[in-house]
């Protein structure tokens, strides 16, 4: 049997092992790369959204909003001068009503100087006066 150990399928008596430090070097090293981008790109969004304009005359501002149900709710915002009630439901969001100027002082959510927080009329009661009832 001289002539299985020169056969195309025998194993090799010893095989020699890639080094293992050089790859894992190298994995290492692009994960670290790949952690770089993300937190450089999290950093320049960042500093790009702070360039926006800020606040603005026509911005957008939440002044409060309350849950109506379980994916439901109606939100207060302001809109430049101008506030809105609008309801928010599962993909959809519909204005409820636009409050003019002779309205908007009657529930400014902001209470005098001279009042304390107690005056201040809770959303649940501008919405009911709101929608009339």
């Amino acid at each position: 049997m001289a002539g299985a150990a020169n056969a195309p399928f025998a194993a090799p008596a010893a095989a020699a092992l890639p080094g293992t430090g050089g790859g894992l070097l190298r994995v290492v090293l692009a994960l670290l790369l790949v952690l770089g981008a993300v937190l450089a790109a999290a950093w320049c969004s960042r500093r790009l959204r702070g360039l926006s304009g800020g606040h603005s005359a026509g911005s957008l501002e939440v002044l409060t909003q309350v849950t109506l149900g379980s994916r439901e709710r109606a939100v207060l915002l302001r809109v430049g001068t101008r506030r809105l009630l609008v309801g928010v439901a599962a993909g959809s969001v519909r204005t409820l009503h636009v409050l003019d100027d002779a309205q908007e002082s009657a529930i400014d959510p902001s209470p005098p100087a001279a009042a304390g927080a107690d005056a201040r009329p809770s959303f649940k009661a501008l919405l009911l006066r709101s929608l009339g009832k």
